[in-house]
């Protein structure tokens, strides 16, 4: 795997990651009961991304560990997603 592999490889779970983490532990105007004129109730109040950004960069690093771990070991790679023998033998 090349370095631009593993950025981009960090750079997806991240996002994944933290478009996951976004909903939680989030309180809304409608929550609240402060609902100011002009904006949704589902508006959040209290979003807490710093702390979500960072419990997600250390989250993605775990799994980046992981998921880059099988991809150079070789456990799994591309000729195991060809279900279709459309690759041709190995060579």
């Amino acid at each position: 795997m090349s370095i631009t592999s593993a950025l981009v490889l960090y750079a997806v779970i991240w996002f994944m990651t933290f478009f996951v983490a976004l909903p939680i532990r989030i309180q809304t105007q409608g929550d609240l009961g402060n609902v100011e004129p002009g904006t949704h109730a589902g508006a959040p109040e209290h979003h807490h991304l710093k702390t979500k950004a960072k419990i997600t960069t250390v989250v993605a690093l775990v799994l980046w560990a992981i998921i880059a771990g099988i991809i150079i070991s070789g456990v799994i790679n591309v000729r195991d997603f060809d279900w279709m023998d459309r690759m041709g033998p190995a060579g």
